[in-house]
């Protein structure tokens, strides 16, 4: 038991879903002020194997420099083709992206439930390329199903991108130059099928 004259406060957990180190940094220190935060990684969507497994070395990077708790999921690739299949001409935010959101925010969701985390969230939302509207409604959907809280977020606002920018830059993490799946990819290098 705390005494009541100490100060200490009890922080309530979270489970913080990563797509990469980059994106994690800036959400994590915003988020470590007031929540006990536990890192998430669960990127079936991230093609080729190389660039999943250059991601989450970063991401076991900051995990171990920061003492930042970490989950590993399982790299579920044929799970996330097969919801995506007839999604491949959809552009960059589209539908395809929304299918991807949801399968990935349902299965931190699920993890959350597991651990006893009530609170569940997503770096997603600081990227300039994503909709974090969109990222909110399908989390906030999530989480009224579970019963659990989504942590409703604009990580991109007050300069958030590039401060998370700069952190990774300081730690001499590369940044990819794409979302991560192959659909992104083609796109952004406009390579042909």
């Amino acid at each position: 038991m705390i005494p009541a004259n100490n100060n200490y406060k009890l922080k309530p957990k979270f489970l913080l879903h990563v797509c990469c180190a980059t994106c994690a940094l800036h959400p994590y220190f915003l988020l470590s002020k007031d929540f006990i935060v536990t890192l998430y990684f669960y990127n079936p969507n991230i093609h080729p194997k190389k660039e999943y497994n250059r991601r989450l070395k970063d991401v076991r990077m900051i995990s171990k420099k920061y003492h930042i708790p970490l989950i590993i999921d399982k790299y579920e690739i044929k799970k996330w083709f097969e919801l995506t299949k007839n999604l491949k001409e959809e552009p960059e935010g589209g539908t395809r992206c929304s299918v991807c959101f949801k399968m990935r925010l349902e299965k931190t969701a699920t993890a959350a439930k597991k651990l006893n985390i009530d609170l569940f969230g997503t770096t997603l939302t600081i990227s300039p390329h994503k909709n974090y509207s969109t990222i909110n409604s399908i989390g906030k959907t999530i989480a009224d199903d579970k019963k659990l809280t989504f942590y409703e977020s604009n990580f991109k606002k007050k300069d958030g991108f590039k401060k998370t920018i700069q952190l990774s830059n300081k730690l001499h993490i590369s940044r990819q130059n794409y979302c991560g799946c192959i659909y992104s990819m083609r796109e952004r290098f406009n390579i042909s099928n």
